[in-house]
């Protein structure tokens, strides 16, 4: 992974929380995916979103392990893992400016796990959108 550009502050790192209105249990779905993957794994997931913070991501090249989605997920990047012949997907929105959030930020949406070489379901990715939708309108994140 890249090493933090000079002159440049990380970017900081948050995850969505569902707003009480959408989901009255008010989860926070990318910390429910990270604890549901075995310890390496959400390590991995963790050292790339840290580099990723760094760089920071308008700068980041990470091999594969971070890139921007497209079609109706334009707007979304995706950290990728994979492990034990599965694809991990971690979803993320930029966020460059915010005072809720106190500055640039990568906000985590949520995750899927697929097989390797498989295409995602159209539902899977219908969550992560509506994820981003909700947090455009509420901008709920794990205090």
């Amino acid at each position: 992974m890249p090493p933090a550009r000079a002159g440049h502050e990380p970017w900081r790192i948050h995850f969505f929380q569902r707003h009480s209105d959408e989901d009255a249990f008010a989860p926070v779905p990318a910390v429910e995916f990270l604890a549901s993957l075995p310890a390496k794994t959400a390590a991995e997931f963790h050292a790339i979103l840290n580099a990723v913070a760094k760089a920071p991501p308008p700068a980041f090249s990470g091999g594969g392990k971070w890139e921007a989605m497209h079609g109706d997920m334009a707007g979304i990047y995706e950290v990728r893992v994979t492990s034990r012949g599965a694809n991990h997907r971690l979803f993320c929105l930029l966020v460059r400016t915010s005072e809720l959030l106190g500055g640039p930020s990568i906000v985590c949406l949520g995750g899927l796990t697929k097989p390797v070489r498989t295409a995602a379901k159209p539902r899977d990715y219908a969550r992560i959108t509506q994820y981003a939708a909700e947090f455009r309108k509420y901008g709920t994140v794990l205090k």
